[in-house]
């Protein structure tokens, strides 16, 4: 990743986009966020209940712990979101998301899935364990 990527990344920027996806209604500001199309099929029931609403741009796992945490507290967070969602906890996580573009952590350029990918959702992970086991 370049320098200009990097910092693009840091503060966040490459989200910007997904803005378009909000006015257009297909997204909300605040909500689980989305995760690839590959990881459905993969979802526990409970896990799939974060898709009960609208998928955001920031949500809970994300004021959380954001790239620090498995994938599999990041869905605990986001149905937990779903369980407890009101106006109040989403203008919450709209605070904290702005407190934390001000002071960035948690995220991590370039971060390999495999660190985070304790359920094996990913298909790279699934393709790279398959690879390793028929050497």
């Amino acid at each position: 990743m370049t320098r200009v990527g990097r910092f693009i990344r840091k503060l966040s920027l490459d989200e910007l986009p997904s803005l378009w996806n909000v006015l257009r209604g297909e997204m909300s500001l605040v909500g689980p966020r989305p995760l690839l199309m590959e990881y459905l099929p993969k979802y526990t029931s409970e896990q799939n209940r974060r898709h009960e609403v609208r998928p955001g741009i920031t949500g809970w796992a994300q004021v959380n712990g954001r790239q620090r945490i498995p994938f599999s507290r990041r869905l605990e967070l986001d149905v937990w979101y779903v369980d407890h969602w009101s106006l109040m906890l989403d203008i919450r996580i709209l605070f904290l998301t702005f407190y934390g573009l001000l002071k960035p952590t948690g995220v991590i350029p370039g971060q390999d899935v495999d660190e985070i990918d304790d359920l094996g959702l990913s298909p790279d992970r699934n393709l790279k364990t398959r690879t390793t086991e028929e050497r």
